[in-house]
């Protein structure tokens, strides 16, 4: 589960980044702590589906876009 959690993370942070959006600017439209957008962002943490949903949202995607390919889990 670790490389999920991480997998996620890193495509969290890939779509933050094409967004041009902050972590501080995330955390905040999302009302989650700026420490936790880090965490999360380095598969650190496990995230309810209401996080991804609004980190999505924020981030104007899809939630199922931002979850990781099985290939990338296998790593």
């Amino acid at each position: 589960m670790d490389n999920l959690a991480k997998a996620l993370g890193e495509r969290i942070r890939a779509q933050r980044k094409i967004c041009r959006v902050s972590q501080d600017a995330l955390a905040l439209a999302c009302s989650i702590d700026r420490s936790y957008v880090g965490r999360i962002e380095r598969g650190e943490v496990n995230i309810t589906v209401e996080k991804l949903y609004r980190i999505a949202g924020v981030l104007a995607c899809d939630p199922s876009g931002l979850l990781p390919q099985v290939s990338e889990l296998q790593r």
